[in-house]
């Protein structure tokens, strides 16, 4: 027998810097009150897309419902904000499940460094000279050697982000794929990245690491001095952001294939 979802009536509040964010916060807990995050039901993020992957990030293990409203600049991932009816949105709104990506990277001293990534896992040269890698997929060498500014792996909900300024593909989020982009691809000038089913096992190689540093940067935590770098999409790991229905974050992806 279908059971109908609970209704959502215990919110926390969170919010950036910002001061028109810290404004809000305190506006809408006025209002609505505001329940600790342990026992909230829903974790509303007033912001903009940075501190939602910030806030998808200390909620990852608990898999909290996340309902960002936009109190910052850019927005992608945030609704529109108005402080009425917000938990009828909340209760309407639409839900995206979002896997992140686990990488692994070691560095030129040996050490191993693991982070998650909701965006992309990229990689950037660090001095005037371009990055040179090895990519392989699923253990076969994809390409000997891609000289470059950097590459990275991104996923569905990351690919309208960095992976879209550096000409990758806008992914639908229900397509199951990841983008295999490279930044500034030198040689082989004509590669322009790869469509990857999102089982795949990306491995980067960084050739002559010691005279052509680079970094490895997942979302925000970065590693210097990489040596080798393995991604791979963590389906154990999901994440639930929440959009006003009429505004899904898989309309807002298709609609940015049709931006000029």
């Amino acid at each position: 027998m279908f059971e109908p979802k609970p209704m959502v009536t215990r919110l926390a509040f969170a919010a950036s810097d910002r001061p028109e964010a810290q404004e809000a916060r305190d506006a809408l807990a006025r209002r609505y009150g505001d329940t600790p995050e342990a026992e909230a039901q829903v974790v509303v993020a007033l912001g903009g897309d940075g501190f939602m992957l910030e806030t998808l990030h200390r909620h990852m293990e608990s898999g909290k419902p996340i309902y960002g409203m936009n109190r910052g600049s850019v927005g992608f991932l945030m609704n529109e904000f108005s402080e009425d009816g917000l938990l009828e949105r909340i209760n309407a709104a639409e839900r995206a499940l979002i896997h992140p990506l686990r990488m692994t990277a070691v560095d030129i001293h040996g050490e191993t460094h693991k982070a998650l990534a909701i965006n992309e896992v990229s990689l950037l040269r660090q001095t005037r000279q371009t990055a040179k890698l090895r990519i392989t997929v699923d253990r076969k060498v994809r390409l000997a050697e891609l000289s470059c500014d950097g590459a990275l792996v991104a996923t569905p909900a990351g690919s309208t982000a960095y992976n879209l300024s550096a000409h990758g593909p806008i992914i639908p989020l229900d397509a199951r794929v990841l983008a295999l982009t490279p930044i500034s691809a030198f040689r082989p000038r004509r590669w322009r990245g790869a469509l990857l089913s999102h089982t795949a096992q990306v491995k980067f190689e960084v050739l002559e690491a010691d005279k052509r540093p680079v970094s490895a940067v997942a979302d925000n935590f970065e590693v210097r001095d990489v040596a080798e770098v393995n991604v791979s999409e963590d389906r154990e790991v999901a994440m639930t952001m929440l959009f006003d229905a009429e505004r899904s974050l898989e309309e807002r992806v298709l609609a940015e294939q049709f931006s000029s």
